[in-house]
């Protein structure tokens, strides 16, 4: 076994340790939130950014981040994308950005009447600078991670690096979702998303970060497991993060990952040659009976209950009127004030109160690209063209980047139901802008 497969296992290990730590002294997770971002500073300094270490600690961070937050580590709500923004920062003082990222530069500009208009129309007793992070810190979490991604030069190895470094803070995660709620039969009893299941913490959010964990340990079983040992490994963390995601009862992150996986498997066999394809098409059909298997052990674990609720019906069996868990009725309320302010839009922050007095619901946009309509009407559209434009033309010229259309999918699904709640979504997409170069063509390792 190569020195860098005991390292990943080392590192699992130790951050499965770390998992069981924090749920016996939970006062350790404020102490490893401090470690990551004070040690995430000292490692780009000292590194001088050289191979982009800015990245690998960004990954890091995006994948502890709802970790941290279930466990009371987090000492700033945004934590994980104001971390991820100081990086990206760091990153771009010692390595610099492509001139030709003023697409992004011109996305961020496009946010800054929404925040002036923001600033003259919000109620009174409303704390603007919340409302203004709240909604924004996404946004520009994923305009600054863009320029720093865009079209930079960084080789397959190193993408695989970042894919580690995505997956070695989740097996913590994992661990402690285990130990707060050791028996999923115990605690499920309907078939609305589950608190108990998900640590404590909301079921979306963490259905977001588990469906990314399958997929991120999928790439690791395909790409980068080489011993026989490698390859179970990763085959049973991808199980683990499968079952985990789906009995939170919170579908987005499941279905999402599901695609991805599709994508990234679809876009292999594409660019194979004839023996790859025939591997691929053994991983399609192993995957295909491995998830069978995951989903019948979770329907027995939540007795049937997982089934009705992905058909959309009550415990009961009944059909539920919302098709969407009530979102529906945000995103009507959203669409409205892009009708009604079809320019500059409400202004940053404002529709959650305009919402409340036209229909008294109190509630966050959970889809994005709804928010952008009615927040910054034209202007917002504007850049959610560019967001998902720009990615599907890089990846016609750089197929190299094998990861960049499941890496845009994730954030395009994530959006739409979680909105940026996450630094996830922002900094996943970024990294369907670089630049891929091989030395070998990537290939599917079996032995």
């Amino acid at each position: 076994m190569k020195k860098e497969e005991l390292s990943y296992i080392y590192l699992l290990l130790f951050h499965a340790l770390l998992g069981i730590a924090i749920f016996v002294l939970p006062f350790i997770s404020k102490l490893y939130t401090l470690v990551i971002f004070v040690f995430g500073i000292y490692y780009i300094i000292r590194t001088k950014n050289r191979n982009n270490e800015a990245l690998l600690i960004s990954a890091y961070v995006v994948s502890a981040e709802v970790f941290l937050r279930m466990t009371g580590g987090g000492f700033l709500n945004e934590y994980g994308k104001y971390s991820v923004l100081v990086f990206m920062f760091m990153g771009m003082i010692y390595s610099g950005f492509s001139k030709n990222a003023f697409l992004y530069w011109l996305f961020l500009g496009l946010l800054i009447p929404g925040i002036v208009l923001a600033t003259l129309t919000l109620d009174l007793d409303t704390d603007v600078r919340k409302a203004i992070a709240f909604n924004l810190s996404g946004p520009v979490c994923l305009g600054f991670s863009a320029i720093y991604c865009y079209q930079r030069k960084i080789s397959f190895t190193r993408l695989l690096g970042i894919i580690t470094a995505f997956a070695i803070p989740l097996a913590a995660l994992a661990v402690y979702l285990f130990l707060y709620t050791p028996s999923v039969k115990a605690v499920v009893t309907g078939t609305q998303s589950n608190f108990e299941t998900s640590g404590g913490f909301g079921p979306n959010q963490v259905s977001t970060i588990l469906g990314l964990g399958a997929f991120i340990f999928f790439v690791q079983l395909v790409l980068n497991s080489r011993s026989r040992l490698m390859q179970l490994i990763n085959a049973g963390l991808v199980v683990v993060f499968a079952f985990r995601g789906i009995v939170t009862f919170s579908r987005g992150g499941i279905l999402t990952a599901v695609l991805m996986i599709f994508i990234f498997l679809a876009v292999l066999y594409y660019q194979a040659n004839y023996a790859v394809k025939f591997k691929i098409g053994i991983i399609i059909m192993s995957s295909f009976v491995a998830g069978l298997g995951v989903w019948g052990y979770s329907s027995m674990q939540t007795g049937g209950l997982i089934n009705k609720r992905y058909a959309n019906q009550d415990a009961r069996g009944r059909e539920k009127k919302s098709q969407l868990t009530g979102r529906e009725t945000l995103i009507a309320s959203e669409m409205q004030m892009f009708w009604d302010n079809p320019i500059l839009g409400v202004g940053v922050g404002r529709n959650k109160e305009i919402r409340e007095k036209k229909t008294g619901i109190v509630s966050a946009s959970h889809n994005e690209i709804t928010r952008m309509l009615a927040e910054h009407g034209s202007l917002g559209l504007i850049d959610l063209i560019i967001l998902f434009c720009t990615p599907i033309f890089l990846f016609m010229f750089n197929r190299q980047n094998i990861l960049a259309l499941s890496f845009l999918v994730f954030w395009l699904l994530t959006i739409n139901h979680a909105a940026m709640r996450l630094a996830a979504p922002a900094f996943v997409y970024a990294l369907s802008l670089l630049k891929v170069y091989t030395v070998e063509e990537p290939a599917v390792h079996r032995e």
